[in-house]
C-alpha cells in the first residue's frame, strides 16, 4: 500500500494534470482500491437551512447580498423542520445529511441552534455535516460536542487566484477555520470549484493546498462552476467540460 504524502509541490501537481486522462483514472482507481471498498457509493443530501443575505462577496454565489439574483432570503429553519427534511432524505436513501447556512461567521447563539439540529439529525442514525462559514475554536468544539461528523469549508481555488474570486475574507481565514475544526476532531469536507477563470497553474496550486493539509480532508468535493445570472462570474468563458468529485469514504 502506498504511503500518503504531505509534501507535494505545485510543479508535481501540474505534471499530474498533464497526465493522459485515462491513465490518471487508472492511477486514481488503483489508489482507491488499496484502501476502500470500490463498490460503495455514499448518498448525501444537502439542505439550505438559512438562505441568502450573506455579506460575503464570493463571485460565484447567488446567495451573496452583493449579487443581483432571484434568491429570496430566508431565516434559519427550526430544528423540527430540519429533522423532517432529514427524515425524508433518509427515506430516500441518503446516509449523510448536510445543513448549509449563508453566514460569514455565525454567532454563538446561532451555533447553539445548529448544535441542537446536529444532535437531532444524528439521532436518526445519519452522518451529520454542516457548512456555516468561519468558526472560532470554541464554536468548533461546540459542534464537535454535539456529535458533528463533518464540516464543509472549501478552499475554492489557489491562494494566488483567491483574491480574484473573494475579497471579504482571506485564504488564511479559511485555513484557520480548518485548523479549529481539526483541533476539535471534526472531519473535513474541503474542496473547491474549477471553471472560474483560473489557469492550470492555479488548479495545481489549489490541489497542492489540499494535498499538503495534514491529515488530508476526508471528503474532497471538486465542482464545476454553475454560472448564475446576477453573479460576477456569470459569463466567464468555459475552459473545461469536466467536473470531478473525489471522495474519501470510510475504509471498508
Amino acid at each position: 500500500m502506498s504511503t500518503p504524502r504531505y509534501d507535494w509541490t505545485v510543479d508535481e501537481a501540474e505534471d499530474l494534470l498533464a497526465t493522459p486522462f485515462h491513465d490518471l483514472l487508472a492511477q486514481a482507481n488503483a489508489v482507491h482500491r488499496e484502501r476502500f471498498d470500490p463498490h460503495v457509493v455514499e448518498a448525501a443530501m444537502l439542505l439550505s437551512v438559512k438562505t441568502g443575505a450573506c455579506p460575503e462577496d464570493c463571485s460565484y454565489c447567488p446567495q451573496s447580498a452583493r449579487s443581483d439574483t432571484a434568491v429570496e432570503p430566508a431565516a434559519l429553519m427550526s430544528t423540527e423542520s430540519i429533522v423532517a427534511a432529514a427524515e425524508q432524505a433518509k427515506a430516500g436513501g441518503a446516509t449523510r445529511f448536510c445543513m448549509g447556512a449563508a453566514w460569514r461567521s455565525p454567532n454563538d447563539r446561532q451555533i447553539a441552534e445548529m448544535a441542537d439540529a446536529v444532535r437531532a439529525v444524528a439521532a436518526l442514525d445519519m452522518e451529520t455535516c454542516v457548512t456555516l462559514g468561519m468558526l472560532t475554536a470554541e464554536q468548533a468544539r461546540t459542534l464537535a460536542d454535539a456529535g458533528l461528523d463533518y464540516y464543509n469549508h472549501n478552499l475554492d481555488t489557489s491562494p494566488e487566484y483567491y483574491g480574484e474570486v473573494i475579497t471579504t475574507r482571506t485564504y488564511q481565514d479559511r485555513l484557520d477555520t480548518l485548523a479549529n475544526l481539526r483541533a476539535a476532531s471534526v472531519r473535513l469536507c474541503c474542496g473547491g470549484i474549477v471553471g472560474m477563470g483560473e489557469s492550470r497553474r492555479d488548479r495545481a496550486g489549489f490541489l497542492t493546498q489540499l494535498a499538503t493539509l495534514d491529515p488530508h480532508p476526508e471528503s474532497v468535493p471538486i465542482n464545476l462552476l454553475v454560472q448564475v445570472p446576477g453573479t460576477p462570474l456569470y459569463g466567464t468563458p468555459r475552459s473545461t467540460r469536466w467536473s470531478w468529485c473525489a471522495r474519501s469514504p470510510r475504509p471498508a
